[in-house]
C-alpha cells in the first residue's frame, strides 16, 4: 500500500509541476494547464479516499504508512 501512495503523491506533484509549466508556455491560448490541474485534484482525491479505505479496512493502521 506504501507504494501506491507513493506513486500516487509523485503523480500528483509531477502533474502539478507540467500545470505550472503550461500557464507558462501557453499564456492562456489552450486548456492544457486547466487539464492538467484538472487531473491533479482528481489524483489527490483519489490518493485522500485510498488513505481513508484502507485505514478504514486495516490495511494501514496509526503510524505505520
Amino acid at each position: 500500500m506504501r507504494i501506491v501512495i507513493l506513486v500516487l503523491l509523485v503523480a500528483v506533484v509531477a502533474s502539478l509541476f507540467s500545470g505550472l509549466y503550461f500557464v507558462y508556455r501557453d499564456k492562456g491560448t489552450t486548456n492544457r494547464a486547466v487539464i492538467s490541474l484538472t487531473i491533479r485534484i482528481t489524483l489527490s482525491l483519489i490518493v485522500f479516499a485510498l488513505l481513508m479505505a484502507s485505514y478504514y479496512f486495516g490495511w494501514i493502521t496509526d503510524g505505520h504508512l
